[in-house]
């Protein structure tokens, strides 16, 4: 058979179905976009809607995340006409630090709403990883309360590092990653499972083939762990 004869048939092979997931992402990130095609592997049709704070600041502070959280429903509404399997929270901390009110507002929406921080843990488990090194570029207080929930799910945090910014994740470039990483104990990340760089509004797709190589460890960010949580069967 020809190389023409055999593209003449190629409609005849079978193709993986594609499911349709909807992601609600703070308003000035400029990462996500970007990122969750490219862990998507073709099988995925992301649909966006924006959350935008009543205040209208984008500098991560109680106001921006419950802010965040306040403006679920609406972005909620945006993609209610849509086929979606589910839907995901794309920001890792106003998840975390408002986990009651988010709770309670994901359980009003008539299709699955799931966190970048339950996608971690949700990947941490499938891989039966316990212990992780934990780096954020949020300010120090955050990470600190990561650190505590990550407990509270039965996750022990060995060390973390931040940049202590409050915003501009976009532009945290690839030498501030591995400068945060060296910040780490080698005995925390010795004793890690996996690494995990939180935040979604951070580029990470390079970071986590630089650091799996350097460090010798698997490596994950919330934007990978929601990409690969969304290739899982819908409930």
């Amino acid at each position: 058979m020809t190389l023409q004869q055999t593209s003449d048939h190629s409609h005849l092979l079978p193709c993986p179905s594609l499911s349709h997931v909807g992601v609600l992402v703070p308003w000035a990130n400029a990462v996500v976009e970007t990122e969750l095609p490219e862990w998507g592997r073709g099988r995925t049709v992301w649909h966006y809607a924006r959350l935008v704070p009543a205040h209208g600041g984008t500098a991560l502070d109680d106001d921006f995340l419950s802010g965040l959280i306040e403006a679920v429903p609406g972005a909620l509404h945006q993609l209610s006409r849509l086929p979606l399997g589910r839907v995901y929270l794309a920001c890792t901390s106003a998840a975390f630090t408002q986990l009651d009110r988010f709770t309670e507002v994901a359980t009003g929406s008539p299709v699955r709403v799931v966190s970048a921080f339950e996608a971690i843990l949700a990947q941490l488990r499938s891989h039966g990883a316990r212990k992780i090194a934990l780096v954020t570029p949020y300010p120090d207080e955050i990470t600190e309360v990561e650190v505590i929930q990550f407990a509270e799910q039965g996750v022990i945090v060995t060390g973390s590092a931040s940049l202590g910014q409050a915003d501009g994740y976009a532009e945290v470039t690839l030498n501030q990653q591995a400068a945060l990483v060296d910040q780490l104990r080698k005995e925390a990340v010795q004793q890690a499972d996996t690494i995990v760089l939180s935040c979604t509004g951070w580029p990470t797709r390079v970071a986590i083939k630089m650091l799996r190589r350097r460090l010798g460890r698997p490596v994950t960010s919330s934007n990978k762990a929601i990409a690969l949580h969304a290739l899982q069967e819908h409930p």
